[in-house]
């Protein structure tokens, strides 16, 4: 078996045979002593190698291993040494030609992003007279620093090879490849002046880099903690149902059951998908958060735009499939409807007593929310599916000598004949039992019902005259409809005998 050799052509690594290699190294060697007194010499034989490596790789290589076959094969493509023709008097450098250049930022010339040096190669100009340019500008409403951060966004940096070659600008010589239009390190003779105020800029670049990364720093370190107790916050509210430090009751709307009150209000099928979405919509954006924190505090670079690009495509999707879903189950509350039965009592007792039958203490529930800066509570138990809600109660003065019970139920529907029907679905229960009137402080949704913005309204209509006496519980259900005085303790109504009397301005304390 023939020995082998492995060499690296234009950044690609290949196996060679050893013969192949001698004829392969004594091309190579040759053509750099045709080109060795040419100006951007080092950058030719780089296109050539370059392109020796894109024709081996075209080559359909038995084994894996390049033959002297294939070398023979190269050259011929590429030509002999000798058809390297050059000007052995050329010291000079080409004329600068623009054929072939293109604006980058100029890693090998930069003192913040490589702005200034790449605009000088493009220019085939110092550079310091455009860091100049920008410094004065900067003083005029900052346009120059937003010129050159927009610069700093949109331009490429030049990687090394071609592209780099690409930003100085070239000249087609009469031999095959390409001349660089200035040395091959992209710098300036410059004068002493401008080679001074480089300094200047670089110490001056120094320090501005050390300010912003203190600062990407700070605002990294805020986006890790941001993220990181937002999610923790999300996952212990939303999963582990633990509301222990993160409470919310001083905005009135109790996030802990959200969850558990999804069932109530959408299909039991769509509850999980649901769920799942709203995790994704709001975990992927602080995920993106903490890892952009981490690259900026620890500021390296990473090839994660296949997996930025997944995420969100992810996202989208997630935002949209939740969209649809909650207006498909928002459609179900489009139309309101309204239903009402009144009670008439033509034989009104001149006192009567008013009490609470069934409290929303003695059904004791195990979660509740509330809507804010309403008087609207709903009630949950783990024993059953029914949901409760408290009832809105009124009283106000008859027109006539009768007693009037108005029970009033709202629903919502997709149409009003459907709103119409959810209404009949709702239970609330009250008694009339000689003087007395027993009420319940809350009304029934039935497990086979969901939840559609569901009101019930109790009004008492009482004629003038009337002597009403109240229990604890049933005062408080009352109470925005009382005139009495600051001083006066509700809580001794029932027991203490206090009384109240209806007039035509409402309901007033009585003297007696």
């Amino acid at each position: 078996m023939d020995k082998t050799v492995k060499i690296n052509l234009g950044g690609s690594l290949f196996q060679i045979d050893e013969d192949a290699y001698r004829i392969l190294r004594d091309y190579l060697q040759a053509i750099d002593t045709r080109l060795r007194n040419v100006a951007g010499a080092a950058e030719t034989l780089e296109d050539i190698e370059l392109r020796i490596a894109e024709i081996f790789l075209s080559q359909k290589i038995t084994a894996g291993i390049i033959s002297r076959e294939n070398v023979e094969a190269m050259m011929s493509i590429i030509g002999k040494p000798e058809d390297f023709e050059t000007d052995e008097d050329e010291t000079v450098p080409p004329p600068f030609s623009r054929e072939g250049q293109r604006l980058y930022r100029n890693p090998d010339d930069s003192i913040i992003g490589g702005v200034c040096g790449g605009i000088g190669a493009f220019l085939n100009t110092d550079p310091v007279w455009f860091r100049i340019l920008f410094i004065v500008t900067a003083l005029f409403f900052g346009i120059g620093f937003f010129v050159y951060l927009g610069l700093w966004i949109a331009l490429p940096s030049a990687p090394a090879g071609t592209s780099r070659r690409d930003m100085y600008g070239r000249k087609r010589s009469s031999s095959s490849g390409y001349v660089p239009s200035r040395n091959t390190q992209g710098t300036y003779a410059g004068s002493n002046i401008g080679n001074a105020f480089n300094e200047v800029f670089r110490a001056l670049g120094r320090v501005f880099f050390i300010i912003v990364r203190v600062f990407l720093v700070i605002i990294g370190v805020s986006f890790v903690m941001t993220g990181f107790l937002a999610m923790v916050t999300f996952v212990m509210v939303f999963f582990f149902r633990y509301p222990g430090y993160f409470s919310t009751e001083a905005f009135g709307l109790n996030f802990f059951y959200l969850p558990d009150f999804l069932s109530y209000i959408v299909s039991p099928a769509v509850a999980p998908w649901i769920i799942v979405l709203l995790s994704l919509a709001i975990i992927l954006p602080l995920l993106a958060l903490i890892y952009w924190g981490v690259r900026m505090i620890f500021w390296f670079r990473a090839r994660d735009g296949v997996i930025g690009l997944i995420c969100l495509v992810l996202w989208v999707i997630s935002i949209a499939a939740l969209s649809l879903i909650l207006f498909n189950e928002g459609v179900s509350f489009a139309e309101t409807s309204k239903t009402s039965s009144v009670e008439i009592i033509e034989d009104a007792p001149q006192k009567l007593y008013i009490v609470c039958d069934n409290s929303i203490d003695e059904l004791r529930f195990d979660k509740d929310i509330s809507v804010p800066d309403e008087n609207y509570r709903l009630y949950f138990r783990d024993d059953d599916k029914n949901l409760y809600v408290n009832t809105q109660f009124s009283i106000s003065t008859s027109n006539d000598s009768s007693l009037r019970i108005e029970i009033r139920k709202r629903s919502a529907g997709r149409s009003k004949s459907d709103a119409r029907k959810k209404t009949e679905t709702l239970i609330y229960n009250y008694t009339i039992s000689g003087d007395s009137i027993l009420i319940d402080e809350y009304f029934t949704i039935p497990e086979d019902s969901k939840w559609s913005c569901d009101n019930v309204g109790v009004i008492l209509q009482i004629p003038t005259g009337t002597i009403v006496q109240f229990d604890t519980v049933s005062e408080n259900m009352f109470r925005p409809n009382f005139y009495f005085n600051r001083d006066f303790d509700s809580k001794t109504i029932y027991s203490s005998g206090k009384t109240w009397i209806m007039t035509d301005e409402g309901l007033k304390r009585s003297a007696n």
